[in-house]
């Protein structure tokens, strides 16, 4: 096999953490597997991003909780065609934050070589070939249509709820509960960033903690104090704020 044939099955490969010990510890682990190709390490989200558009490899094992620009924030900015992501991580909520916004796969530290392997078969899958539907996540993250699924924790597994079945989110602190008609399911996201991801046509922010899902709404009802409800078929009620009411007051009976 010529050194032009085998530099073609490489699959390069850009380790970020901020921890020292940690990007150590992948690189060893990543030595022992003959097709990934180290090209480089960070230590930062804003250090990651340059390296990926300068280096342009074909997959970032990207830490998700780094100081300044998180691996969260990395994903905004990820150059087209855009690398494989899998994220690593000590949290198990920032773990379905990943599938949440479409990484590829997540290796919950501490993890060894036996994930690390399971975690690169599914790369070694995807390149090259159109995304199967266990990889429909990544190509719903890299689209700019709208999000259609959510990936959630039941358990200690990580199951796709529909958008369309989700009733309304609310946002409770720093992260978001999604109401579905199965139940509800904490989300590690900003419901701001949510929103740009939903079809605006199905779903609409009626105030600064509720986004409704329109398709599972009954009415709107004016209160004889002026203010606005949202009714839905479930018989749920949320406040609308003043300042979305005016889009909504002449469909209020």
């Amino acid at each position: 096999m010529s050194e032009r044939t085998v530099a073609r099955t490489l699959v390069s490969t850009l380790i970020v953490d901020d921890e020292p010990l940690a990007r150590a510890g992948l690189r060893h682990l990543l030595q022992a597997i003959d097709w990934i190709h180290c090209v480089g390490e960070a230590a930062d989200g804003q250090a990651a991003i340059e390296s990926i558009h300068r280096l342009q490899p074909d997959l970032v094992l990207l830490d998700v909780q780094m100081p300044g620009c998180s691996g969260i924030d990395v994903l905004d900015q990820l150059p087209s065609p855009a690398p494989r992501i899998i994220f690593t991580t000590a949290y198990a909520e920032h773990a379905v934050a990943a599938f949440e916004l479409g990484a590829l796969d997540y290796l919950l530290k501490p993890f060894g070589a036996q994930r690390l392997a399971a975690a690169l078969d599914r790369v070694r899958a995807s390149l090259g070939e159109p995304l199967p539907s266990t990889l429909d996540r990544y190509g719903e993250m890299l689209a700019n249509g709208p999000m259609q699924r959510l990936f959630v924790r039941s358990g200690r597994s990580i199951q796709p709820v529909a958008v369309a079945d989700i009733l309304w989110f609310e946002a409770v602190g720093d992260y978001v509960v999604a109401h579905a008609q199965t139940g509800e399911h904490i989300l590690h996201l900003a419901l701001s960033r949510l929103e740009a991801r939903l079809e605006p046509q199905r779903f609409a922010r009626i105030h600064r903690t509720h986004l409704i899902n329109l398709s599972h709404l009954a009415r709107f009802r004016r209160e004889l104090d002026g203010r606005l409800i949202a009714v839905l078929h479930t018989g749920v009620e949320l406040p609308v704020s003043k300042s979305k009411a005016q889009v909504f007051r002449d469909l209020a009976r």
